[in-house]
């Protein structure tokens, strides 16, 4: 049931812990974008560089203050208006877990619309991390039976939803987005 897979995972994160779940686009590992030792734990399951971004997810966009120093009014425009999942990648990122955050400062960001990332963020309060579910330098899995075994035993939790969903989806668009509204396409 979808009420029981929303709060086994709530557990898992609020713990620190790592889960693999089903997002508006592929499948992703996530954990609470503000804790650094679960981003750690991510990372390590992915066997990725800690130098290259993250993406993280937010419920509404009304929180994006609450992670991003100065947002361009145009965001919320480009939000509301995406035909297709949107990742922006924001100057100046506050408040997530410093492995969350860019080098350069820059934090990308996706609100998302998805019966079950949405409630659980809603629930978590806090923004989780979404990076795809495959091992660093390995192709993105197209379905839930394509993930590497190697993950699914590294993850704390493997939520019980969409296992079965065969529609095709693909990565969100990335946007870098500068405070003085200028956008460039980063992936279209």
């Amino acid at each position: 049931m979808l009420k029981d897979e929303i709060n086994n995972a709530l557990e898992v994160i609020k713990n620190g812990g790592v889960i693999l779940y089903p997002t508006d686009t592929i499948w992703g590992l996530g954990c609470d974008a503000t804790n650094a030792a679960a981003v750690d734990k991510l990372l390590k399951i992915k066997n990725r560089p800690a130098e290259k971004s993250l993406i993280v997810l937010l419920d509404v966009d009304s929180k994006l203050q609450s992670y991003v120093k100065e947002i361009p009014e145009v965001a919320y425009d480009l939000i509301e208006y995406a035909e297709n999942p949107l990742t922006i990648i924001f100057s100046d990122a506050k408040n997530l877990a410093a492995n969350v955050i860019n080098a350069d400062g820059s934090v990308g960001i996706r609100i998302v619309e998805h019966d079950f990332c949405t409630p659980l963020i809603q629930r978590f309060r806090k923004p989780i991390v979404s990076t795809s579910a495959n091992l660093s330098g390995k192709p993105s899995p197209k379905f839930f039976d394509d993930i590497d075994p190697e993950i699914l035993d590294a993850v704390d939790y493997v939520v019980d939803f969409e296992q079965e969903n065969r529609t095709i989806k693909k990565p969100s668009t990335i946007m870098k987005l500068t405070p003085s509204g200028q956008f460039e396409f980063i992936r279209k």
